[in-house]
């Protein structure tokens, strides 16, 4: 994914905050509120791990289905190498997911925040299995739609990324230390590691919302 500078990533987070959210589909909004119900409409570090550990789960399902597709198609080169493309294509953006996770996961450490095991290791698992099989499903029967559910659910990490920067000002001046920072971005503060999270679930979206008018493999 591509890194921004500071200044950049500032400009990123004015942008987000004056551009509106997309009108999300029943799916979307059925899952921000269960969202809501189980980790409560404030926005803590606990629920933004829950949100990128569920978010890597389209990028797996589309994976999933292009893999059992190209076994399909090998007297077909050209669409085999299609489907490869975008099998790698999916993989990067699953990294990238599993990056904020542990980005997440080590500030939620460091800072010693107690969560609890049902509501942080078994309810996300059951969610995320639930968002496999719609996403799975969404791409088996028509590949736009789940192309837009997850430019629904990219365009909503987004915007809370951008807002939780705003509601911690204090975080402009706290330098950003991570184990991971050679692997994901060298970044000066941890306000701008939350940006250019930000930033990289808008170019999800971005990539989302161009898919929607490919047809199906082929």
């Amino acid at each position: 994914m591509g890194t921004l500078d500071r200044e950049g990533l500032r400009r990123a987070q004015q942008e987000t905050e004056g551009s509106p959210r997309r009108r999300y589909g029943v799916p979307a909004r059925i899952l921000f509120r269960l969202l809501d119900v189980f980790y409560g409409r404030p926005r803590t570090l606990s629920k933004f791990k829950v949100l990128e550990l569920i978010a890597r789960v389209p990028y797996q399902s589309w994976e999933q289905v292009a893999y059992v597709a190209i076994t399909h198609t090998y007297e077909r080169a050209g669409l085999a190498r299609r489907i490869y493309d975008r099998v790698q294509e999916s993989r990067a953006q699953q990294d990238n997911e599993q990056w904020h996770l542990l980005l997440l996961e080590e500030r939620i450490a460091r800072q010693e925040i107690r969560e609890g095991w049902l509501r942080f290791r078994v309810i996300p698992q059951v969610i995320a299995f639930a968002y496999y099989q719609v996403s799975w499903l969404f791409y088996v029967l028509c590949p736009a739609w789940s192309y837009r559910l997850n430019a629904d659910f990219e365009d909503h990490a987004e915007h809370e990324y951008m807002a939780l920067v705003a509601e911690h000002p204090e975080w402009d001046t706290e330098p950003f230390e991570s184990a991971f920072a050679a692997d994901y971005a060298e970044l000066d503060t941890v306000a701008d590691l939350f940006r250019q999270i930000g930033y990289d679930e808008r170019l999800h979206k971005q990539e989302s919302v161009a898919r929607m008018g490919e047809p199906r493999f082929r």
